[in-house]
């Protein structure tokens, strides 16, 4: 695996940059930075080594044509902020204001390129394109460094192609991630416990099968739970429901017992009669997991069953988090996932938030980012790499 070091003196040399900028914007506030703050460390190595640092990166889904609510304007302002030092911004990515802004940079300069997802040939499915497109942004750069790491599973122009083309290795912050990843993977510390929630089981059925036979426990919470409680026979009411998923369920219930994991699922949890929206106040009621009225839906795991996670947690050795409890963005349906939350922090081993909605419940709700073994920032790479799939932005990195 090729480090920064490997790339030699970088005094001088232009040194691209893909980061993971894709942060939560409302107007032009950014809501979450968690994103922003873990690509300052490779940036300001790169720049303290005397490179002429070009960041790249997307925002949203803007469609391959530039879209101005996709702009990453406001994020190179809050670069700066979090790096102390300007950060040019160039307002496109392979055209004149790149050219002229990378031309621009002294030794130790960092610059910030427009949304690549403004140029179709980014995620376009023809190589041919693809290739064009990583072509003009090698021109900008002397080496590459892979640093973002929610995109390594996507096969895109400025994650895979350029890394073709260019002297390439990875970031401190890719280099992090899947240290702690195959940490997870190959020979855990035991007891091995995972915790998933989310919305869908269908999310998730990769991860499972891959850990059902690695971890010692799997707590499941959020609103793929019901699918499991349906498939033992219970009532869910209008709780969110996968019918296509009820016989997957039923076999990883079987296949756990068969194993010796222990899969815990709620025994009571919280519902109301409608998801919570500004309309109304939340009217939150704890009921059995076996007793959910017609009415109602389920919107966190119980205090019952919060306790019981956090119990299952307490002599944990080796933890992965992916997916909240329940609707934690309300306070009246926060408990669960804040339990876990909880139970993680005081965990003497190796804790792993899994990107994604988990990383953002974390800061939501409060806690310190330091309590945690690691917050990984790329959930869907996170669930790909634990699925056991190959990372394209990983495996371009590693090639002979």
């Amino acid at each position: 695996m090729s480090d920064i070091a490997s790339l030699g003196d970088l005094s001088g040399k232009r040194v691209l940059v893909r980061s993971d900028l894709n942060v939560p914007l409302d107007g032009t506030t950014i809501t979450d930075d968690g994103r922003i703050r873990a690509s300052v460390p490779t940036i300001t190595q790169l720049s303290d080594a005397g490179a002429r640092v070009v960041v790249t990166a997307h925002l949203g889904r803007p469609g391959g044509s530039p879209d101005p609510k996709y702009s990453l304007e406001p994020v190179a302002h809050r670069l700066s902020e979090l790096l102390d030092r300007p950060v040019a911004f160039a307002s496109d990515t392979v055209g004149a204001s790149a050219s002229e802004t990378v031309a621009g940079l002294e030794d130790g300069g960092i610059a910030l390129l427009e949304n690549v997802r403004f140029n179709d040939g980014e995620t376009s499915k023809d190589d041919a394109v693809r290739g064009a497109f990583a072509d003009q942004l090698a021109q900008l750069a002397d080496a590459f460094v892979s640093d973002g790491f929610g995109v390594v599973h996507r096969k895109q122009a400025s994650v895979y192609d350029v890394a073709l083309r260019l002297p390439s290795a990875m970031g401190g912050l890719v280099a992090a991630e899947v240290d702690v990843l195959r940490r997870l993977t190959e020979h855990p510390e035991r007891p091995y416990v995972v915790v998933l929630g989310g919305s869908k089981v269908s999310d998730k059925l990769g991860v499972i099968d891959n850990l059902i036979d690695k971890a010692d426990k799997l707590l499941i919470g959020g609103g793929m739970v019901f699918t499991f409680l349906k498939a033992q026979g219970h009532e869910v009411g209008k709780s969110l429901l996968e019918a296509d998923q009820l016989d997957t369920c039923t076999r990883y219930l079987a296949e756990a017992a068969d194993r010796g994991v222990e899969i815990l699922l709620p025994t009571d949890v919280v519902v109301d009669t409608a998801f919570p929206s500004g309309d109304r106040e939340p009217e939150p009621h704890v009921v059995p997991a076996s007793e959910i009225p017609s009415d109602a839906l389920g919107l966190d795991i119980g205090p019952e069953s919060a306790a019981a996670f956090a119990a299952a947690l307490g002599d944990a050795r080796t933890v992965f988090w992916n997916g909240p409890m329940g609707v934690f963005e309300v306070e009246a349906f926060a408990d669960g996932t804040r339990a876990v939350a909880e139970a993680l922090t005081k965990v003497e081993g190796l804790s792993v938030v899994g990107g994604g909605d988990s990383a953002a419940a974390v800061r939501q709700l409060g806690f310190d980012e330091a309590a945690f073994g690691h917050i990984s920032t790329g959930g869907g790479a996170s669930l790909e790499f634990l699925e056991g799939k190959e990372l394209p932005g990983i495996a371009v990195l590693e090639r002979d």
